[in-house]
């Protein structure tokens, strides 16, 4: 009996995506074919893609723009100049195009290109892409992990297609055969927006890891502060934390995990008291089997996510949900998004203003200096992540979406 064929369609690098690599993996080890389709642009991410899904349950189809040959250096260095140019059109003359995206077109004629019984679609190109796969007859359905024409920042947003954008998931949203969401919040959002059926919620749990903060002892020292994310930049409430952290009465450690974006991390340390900065440190991004253990060195994670634009109030940062696994206690911002997540889990840590810093800098203080109390918290972190924000226990959501789609029925 032949195996249904499942295409996962992204255009991004899949060390930069787990929602991805967990979505191929379990069909993957269900019994479906899967082939994972992705963009590939950074030699140092290719690398790491390559090592860590070769044990994978699925095959990966790559438009590879970092081969070290001089063809593919010519065609990477066309397609940054298309993009750039329809970029450009955007910001001054107001004329869209999917070119201001990447490689758009190049992606649909690899997607048309392989079979498939079901195209599972994730991010911008891949999203604009389905509304040509939906027209051409393919059985399509989306992930809307974030939601592409309500993110990023005012200045980016300049240069986007927000009205193509918009225009597609408007399409897809209403013609999938199921669509997903990362919250509650997300899902009524869509549905109110785009007028089209309630995607169903799929959070950006992540399977239990085996060794957590409450496998080690609690330290002799102070307790230490981790954010993490694919870039240290602007716009991740960094600079907002910092100012209550530099006033707290008892200096605790704090340490960002990321790619450092040019000149940053002198903006953040000249935010720093000076006898505070030698405690802000800075650590390399990791692969993403090597980060459940990183986060478990740790004592307090850090969601720091801003109320704008709208998709950052209303998604759930997979930062909580890592950290409560890694039975680390949570310091949220209270996004609508986070705060549905940790009303669900009340004793797992602090919900705080984003812009507020006098009460908070003493609540932080007041956390890092009562262990018993840190330790309920991290204790309670954990249970969450077992007893309800797990994938063990988030995924049979996709499957029984999954099996009612290739059936031929809509999954609402």
């Amino acid at each position: 009996m032949t195996r249904p064929r499942i295409l996962v369609f992204t255009a991004s690098h899949l060390c930069r995506n787990p929602r991805v690599i967990k979505e191929a993996s379990t069909l993957g080890a269900a019994g479906y074919d899967v082939t994972v389709l992705t963009l590939s642009v950074q030699g140092r991410f290719e690398r790491i893609d390559r090592e860590f899904t070769e044990s994978l349950p699925f095959h990966r189809v790559t438009l590879d723009y970092t081969a070290p040959l001089r063809r593919t250096r010519f065609r990477h260095f066309v397609q940054r100049a298309a993009t750039w140019e329809a970029r450009w059109a955007i910001r001054w003359l107001r004329l869209e195009s999917v070119q201001a995206l990447g490689p758009a077109w190049p992606l649909l004629r690899m997607a048309r290109a392989l079979p498939a019984d079901l195209t599972i679609v994730h991010t911008e190109i891949p999203i604009w892409a389905a509304t040509r796969l939906i027209r051409a007859g393919r059985a399509v359905a989306v992930d809307v992990e974030d939601w592409y024409s309500e993110d990023l920042m005012y200045a980016d947003r300049r240069s986007r297609p927000l009205k193509l954008l918009k225009s597609a998931e408007r399409y897809v949203l209403n013609h999938a055969r199921y669509s997903t969401a990362t919250s509650e919040h997300m899902a009524d959002a869509l549905a109110a927006a785009y007028q089209c059926p309630r995607p169903l919620v799929l959070r950006n749990v992540f399977p239990l890891q085996p060794r957590t903060r409450l496998d080690r002892p609690a330290g002799a020292g102070p307790p230490t502060f981790i954010w993490f994310s694919q870039t240290i930049g602007p716009g991740r409430g960094l600079e907002l934390f910092l100012a209550a952290w530099g006033r707290m009465a008892a200096p605790a450690p704090l340490y960002l995990l990321g790619d450092e974006k040019p000149g940053y991390r002198q903006k953040l340390l000249s935010l720093v008291p000076p006898e505070r900065r030698e405690l802000l440190h800075f650590l390399q991004l990791v692969p993403p089997d090597k980060l459940p253990d990183k986060l478990a060195e740790f004592d307090i994670g850090l969601a720091l996510e801003v109320p704008w634009p709208l998709n950052r109030d209303i998604t759930i940062s997979n930062k909580i949900f890592q950290y409560m696994n890694a039975g680390l206690a949570v310091v949220a911002t209270n996004t609508a998004g986070q705060t549905e997540a940790m009303q669900a889990a009340p004793n797992a840590g602090l919900l705080v203003a984003a812009h507020e810093t006098t009460i908070k800098a003493q609540r932080l203080t007041e956390l890092v200096t009562d262990g018993p109390r840190l330790r309920q918290m991290q204790a309670a972190s954990r249970r969450a992540a077992e007893t309800q924000f797990c994938w063990e226990r988030e995924q049979h959501h996709l499957l029984t979406a999954v099996d009612r789609a290739l059936a031929g029925a809509p999954s609402r």
